[in-house]
């Protein structure tokens, strides 16, 4: 399987990198965030849970995400590999997914980090708040967010530095030519 942690901070091109990989190397993905916003709004138990930290701009518990993940990747176990698009977040994260990949003997191939500039950051996040109508996409939202990425999430680049799986990607310019750097590197991958 060709495994494949897609990471940047909010508004970093996560989501539209990813429908490209998708496409060209037929894997499925798996976005925490959009199973996250599918649980909220079918108010399951996990949903509800979830939304009270997501409004507030904090991470989901581990637990519950990790939970929630193992039960889609047994229900990924035919796929062709898979693109993860919001996990991990934590190094926890790292670590329990590293582990559920072994148990399912394969591994993650390649983690892409798309590096954008703050400012910029903030400026995509805003014009997609307004035209997708997304309520965390908002100011104070988005600097709580913001601060919890800096604080939580960022160790995990020296986390797969260490996994010799680490790969930057500067993740300004056209769609194009971020995806022409993301081709590049998953066509030289080994696939577990």
């Amino acid at each position: 399987m060709l495994n494949v942690v897609i990471f940047g901070a909010p508004g970093s091109g996560k989501g539209t990198q990813s429908e490209l990989i998708i496409k060209e190397f037929g894997l499925d993905h798996i976005s925490t965030g959009e199973v996250l916003r599918a649980e909220i709004k079918n108010k399951t138990g996990l949903g509800m849970i979830a939304d009270g930290y997501i409004n507030k701009g904090h991470l989901v518990p581990d637990d519950l995400i990790i939970d929630m993940l193992a039960g889609v990747l047994d229900s990924k176990k035919n796929a062709r590999g898979l693109i993860f698009d919001g996990f991990p977040r934590t190094i926890p994260q790292a670590e329990a997914l590293k582990e559920m990949l072994n148990e399912r003997a394969t591994g993650i191939a390649a983690m892409l980090n798309l590096e954008v500039e703050e400012e910029e950051l903030i400026n995509r996040l805003l014009e997609r708040g307004r035209r997708m109508g997304r309520s965390d996409d908002n100011p104070e939202t988005i600097k709580s967010r913001l601060d919890e990425y800096h604080l939580k999430t960022a160790p995990l680049v020296e986390y797969y530095k260490k996994e010799n799986l680490h790969h930057a990607i500067k993740g300004t310019g056209t769609v194009e030519a971020i995806y022409e750097q993301i081709k590049e590197i998953l066509s030289s991958c080994r696939i577990s």
